[in-house]
């Protein structure tokens, strides 16, 4: 992370000429929209800005993680990075990554370093290996650990939204302003837009990260950047729209928080996460955050037991939607009552609830489709309806839908695909279908690398039980014996 201004110089930038010939007569924003566009032609996802673009310019980021690398490369076919005037990689990799190198060398870890006035950096858990490169952590957006991805990753996962936003902007956190400049009478600084800017920020990284990885991995160290962004909200804020930002910004973040939780099987601190940002939202007169809110809430009543609470949340939650202009989100909240009712035992409360997230979802999105719903397709509308038959003890149409849902889903959905696939192996087991559930099962723990769900590892327990009657046979064996052993 960048030193505070008062403690340290700062960095001395040549200005990237190259890129910025590239850029033309377009504005940095109007590049920026260019670049996620091209991002998206060739399916990678990139949260580019304006303020990147000027970063760039600027020479602060010398030479731009693999994402980008590739989105540039397809914008300006012919041209290397070199030539659009960014140093060679090799030349710009992190602190990480020189370390890392001297640790293989030595075979000892490195020595820590403490830093005045700042507490000491504490190691990234490894997360999982980069299938390209045994040894680097994989990390959405962030394949290697160039200088601008590894101040990054470290900011956020150790400092909190604050320091993200200081990483990205190369200046202080709030607690260096603080130290560096006379507190206000209050005793503490105002929040500001960039303040907001990093809550927001740390909520996309989080929804990024949960679709890699799952929720076991991530909650602990998200859950404190939760706190940093309640303390920033406390702070207060001289600009209504930012505290509106804030407010939203926050509560989304609580129910990131809550989810990564309800995923991990800490269902306590999953229902007091989802309270929070209910209680954030009715404070802040938000209904687009109170229905999220609802919609989080009902998904884990229906997982804990609780399905009557299910329903009437989804319920809740309706009618909170029920003018945002959205039938995505009316969608995935009919299916979220669909499951209550299935939970209950009601089958005809189900089926009309079912129908009635069919024919929202046919409706298509819309530009009000919420940004934390970029999960729900088809895919979704699938596997949740797979669960729904399986709680009424349906399996052949159960195990119909959850295929569907594996068949349909997007790679990049990582923690979703070993779901979904958990899914039909359950079901295909509860119909006696030992060797595909078997198959099914199998291809479920293989993604058990790269992700860390604890609802995962429940419905593969499941599973090995329904098929534990039918070990004899190779394939049931040979999951049966890798279950117990990931177990």
């Amino acid at each position: 992370m960048a030193s505070s201004p008062s403690t340290s110089p700062r960095p001395q930038h040549t200005p990237n000429t190259a890129f910025r010939a590239l850029r033309g007569h377009l504005s940095p924003g109007e590049f920026a929209a260019n670049v996620r566009r091209s991002a998206r032609e060739i399916g990678e996802q990139v949260s580019c800005d304006a303020r990147y673009i000027g970063r760039v310019e600027a020479g602060e980021i010398r030479c731009p993680n693999y994402a980008y690398e590739r989105v540039f490369l397809h914008m300006f076919p012919g041209y290397s990075l070199t030539d659009m005037g960014f140093a060679p990689r090799e030349t710009v990799r992190g602190r990480a990554a020189r370390t890392r190198g001297a640790r293989m060398e030595n075979d000892a870890p490195p020595p820590t370093t403490k830093r005045r006035g700042k507490t000491p950096l504490t190691p990234l858990p490894p997360l999982t290996d980069h299938p390209d490169s045994p040894g680097l952590i994989a990390f959405p957006d962030c394949h290697e650990y160039d200088e601008e991805s590894d101040v990054l990753r470290r900011a956020f996962m150790t400092g909190g939204p604050a320091a993200l936003a200081a990483a990205s902007v190369g200046g202080a956190t709030p607690t260096a302003r603080a130290a560096g400049r006379p507190a206000p009478a209050t005793g503490r600084l105002r929040a500001g837009s960039s303040d907001a800017d990093a809550v927001e920020q740390a909520v996309r990284h989080i929804r990024l990260l949960d679709d890699r990885h799952g929720g076991a991995l991530l909650y602990h160290r998200a859950a404190a950047s939760l706190r940093a962004a309640y303390e920033l909200l406390d702070a207060g804020t001289s600009r209504q729209t930012v505290a509106d930002r804030l407010h939203a910004g926050a509560g989304e973040l609580a129910i990131s928080v809550g989810w990564l939780a309800h995923d991990s099987g800490r269902y306590d601190d999953a229902r007091s996460h989802y309270a929070e940002a209910l209680a954030t939202a009715r404070v802040a007169a938000d209904p687009a955050l109170e229905a999220h809110a609802f919609c989080n809430t009902s998904f884990l009543a229906r997982d804990a037991g609780r399905p009557r609470e299910a329903v009437r949340a989804a319920q809740a939650g309706q009618l909170a939607a029920r003018h945002l202009g959205s039938p995505h989100l009316m969608s995935l909240l009919a299916l979220r009552e669909a499951g209550g009712w299935a939970g209950l035992g009601d089958r005809t409360g189900c089926k009309q609830a079912l129908a009635r997230a069919h024919r929202l979802f046919a409706r298509g999105s819309t530009a009000q489709d919420p940004e934390w719903m970029s999960f729900f397709g088809e895919a979704e509308l699938e596997g949740l309806e797979a669960q729904c038959w399986s709680a009424l003890r349906d399996w052949k149409r159960a195990a119909h839908h959850a295929e569907r849902a594996v068949q349909l889903q997007k790679p990049h959905f990582t923690r979703n695909q070993a779901l979904f696939t958990a899914e039909l192996a359950g079901d295909l087991a509860a119909q006696g279908e030992a060797a595909g559930a078997a198959e099914a099962a199998a291809r479920a723990l293989d993604f058990l690398g790269p992700v860390r769900s604890g609802r995962i590892n429940t419905m593969l327990r499941t599973a090995a039980g329904r098929l534990r009657p039918f070990r004899r046979e190779p394939a049931v064996a040979s999951f049966l014996s890798r279950q117990a052993a990931t177990a």
